[in-house]
Formats: C-alpha cells, sequence, structure tokens
C-alpha cells in the first residue's frame, strides 16, 4: 500500500497565498463593512497583503502542504 497524501485544506489555500520567495502573504481583515467611519489612509492600509511573520507560519504550511 503506497503512502498516503496530505490533504490542503481548501479555507487555508484561498486565504494565503506563496511569494515567489516562499514567504506567506495574507490579506488584512477589516475592510468588508464600516467602511463609512474609516479614514481614506486606514482604508488604503487595509488594502495591502501583509507577509505572515511569528508561529503562525509553520501552522499554515502544515494546512497547505504542496504550496512550497
Amino acid at each position: 500500500m503506497g503512502k498516503k497524501k496530505m490533504k490542503t485544506n481548501r479555507s487555508a489555500a484561498k486565504r494565503f497565498k506563496i511569494t515567489g520567495k516562499g514567504k506567506i502573504v495574507h490579506f488584512r481583515a477589516g475592510k468588508s463593512h464600516l467602511n463609512r467611519k474609516k479614514n481614506a489612509k486606514r482604508k488604503r492600509r487595509l488594502r495591502q497583503d501583509k507577509v505572515l511573520e511569528g508561529g503562525y507560519v509553520k501552522h499554515v504550511e502544515r494546512l497547505i502542504p504542496y504550496k512550497f
């Protein structure tokens, strides 16, 4: 019997992207509603994606094994 393949967590695969150098990028929360009271500078910053740092990296790598 062959080796079992791991399943990719589909929700994580949609939320995280891998850069060319192998870093994990995620999109910022808080842009979907209640935007009227947020100023333009804040909304502009929320548009940009962010590199994942710290202890979360290992956890996300386990959720999306075949992206690396």
